[in-house]
């Protein structure tokens, strides 16, 4: 089935980033198509947290407030689909979705967000956004003072233990494998009194998602209240892929200053344009990105008129 009407923006993904993008082109009176599946990366974890105004409050009604109060926009709609085709032709862009629904638009906005490759730690699973967790700013309160037990290596490992020193001192590193650490970063880590192993983990015991202890392959066992980990992480969706936009290094759509990315009129915002993973940050991008839309979309419509 085809939509015949040659839509301002196709956003695919609806997420903070997605929905602000969406907000905000609505209010611009543009006419916007939100395509998403409803299988959010952040659906296993209980509370959005650094979010002005919304501090605490659930993925899930954080999504549905925010229908309710785009709704208010009659040009933009929600479509509950999963986008898997898209095309360039004529200087349009045609998007398929897997129930067979077609659209044509002027733009596209990518705020697809990422996803988790499995996950490869017995246990894990099962613990994931109930006491593990992958960013301290969103769940670092409320562990702050337990006995933790972090999951990383490497340059990503100091970085990161300094900065959890800020909600506990009380926690222990188990690389999972070999640290990929200097001599100068392990005297580092033992100036700071922070344990370190490399023993492969085992698997992590828990009760009703609350972890009690990470074992490791050589029997060590750590008791522990909560994990950090730093999870494998690809784009939501291969869309950008096939229609040709560049990737970073990390796995995210490439895009200069203003969102754009390398195919004109394509454009990308919120994590899966970003290392800032955080609600508040993707909602912003996404209220800057489809600012530089609209001024595009506008500014094409001057030229034709004149």
């Amino acid at each position: 089935m085809a939509d015949k009407k040659i839509l301002d923006v196709v956003i695919i993904g609806g997420g903070p980033s997605g929905l602000n993008a969406a907000l905000v082109l609505g209010r611009a009176r543009k006419h916007v198509a939100v395509i998403d599946e409803g299988r959010p990366r952040n659906a296993v974890t209980q509370e959005t947290h650094g979010f002005l105004t919304r501090d605490g409050i659930s993925p899930g009604e954080f999504r549905r407030i925010a229908k309710e109060e785009i709704g208010a926009y009659p040009t933009v709609s929600f479509v509950d689909d999963k986008a898997v085709l898209i095309a360039r032709t004529d200087g349009q862009f045609q998007i398929a979705t897997a129930q067979g629904k077609t659209f044509a638009s002027k733009k596209v906005l990518f705020a697809i967000g990422m996803k988790d490759r499995p996950l490869n730690i017995p246990g894990l699973g099962e613990v994931y956004g109930r006491s593990a967790f992958v960013c301290p700013y969103c769940d670092g309160w409320e562990l702050r003072d337990q006995p933790l037990v972090i999951i990383t290596k490497g340059a990503e490992l100091m970085h990161f233990a300094p900065l959890i020193s800020g909600w506990t001192n009380r926690f222990t590193v188990c690389t999972n494998g070999p640290d990929e650490l200097t001599d100068a970063e392990r005297e580092e880590l033992q100036r700071n009194q922070v344990p370190l192993f490399d023993s492969p983990i085992r698997h992590i015991d828990s009760s009703d998602g609350i972890v009690r202890q990470v074992v490791l392959e050589d029997g060590t066992t750590v008791p522990c209240r909560g994990i950090f980990f730093k999870p494998e992480l690809v784009t939501g969706s291969d869309l950008p892929r096939t229609i040709g936009c560049e990737i970073t290094e990390w796995g995210a759509v490439q895009v200069d200053d203003f969102g754009k990315t390398n195919i004109p009129g394509v454009y990308s915002a919120g994590d899966a344009a970003s290392r800032m993973h955080q609600a508040i940050a993707a909602a912003s991008m996404g209220a800057f990105v489809a600012a530089v839309i609209n001024n595009e979309l506008n500014t094409e419509a001057w030229g034709r008129t004149l």
